[in-house]
């Protein structure tokens, strides 16, 4: 079981930086894959960014790339998504999400435990 709490979201504006983290407890962490999905008032949650158990893997969705970096600290159990360059449409609760196969997908279905989620509002 891992239990996931993010933190570090906020009012920023455009072209403003902020990083979330998020706290995993549990002695599997270090076995999972982590990724940050979001969702935007009104829509579907989308896939943000994933990292592998090592860290040695990481996929960013389009919309975030070059802008987002995730990282992981496994001796603190935690991960983290550095945000730059912040635009009015990366609006959204941020949620932390676990996958215990350390797959690194891009797939929602595939991860097994979420937090309840952190939001981010970019003004412009």
């Amino acid at each position: 079981q891992v239990q996931l709490v993010e933190s570090g979201g906020g009012l920023v504006q455009a072209g403003g930086s902020l990083k979330l983290s998020c706290a995993a407890s549990g002695r599997t962490f270090r076995a999972c894959a982590m990724a940050w999905f979001r969702q935007g008032s009104g829509k579907e949650r989308e896939f943000v960014a994933t990292i592998s158990w090592s860290g040695l893997t990481t996929y960013y969705a389009d919309s975030v790339k070059g802008r987002f970096t995730i990282s992981r600290d496994n001796a603190k159990n935690t991960v983290y998504l550095q945000m730059n360059s912040l635009k009015p449409e990366d609006t959204a609760v941020y949620y932390c999400a676990a996958d215990r196969s350390n797959s690194a997908t891009m797939t929602e279905r595939f991860y097994d435990y979420w937090g309840q989620g952190t939001q981010v509002t970019v003004s412009s």
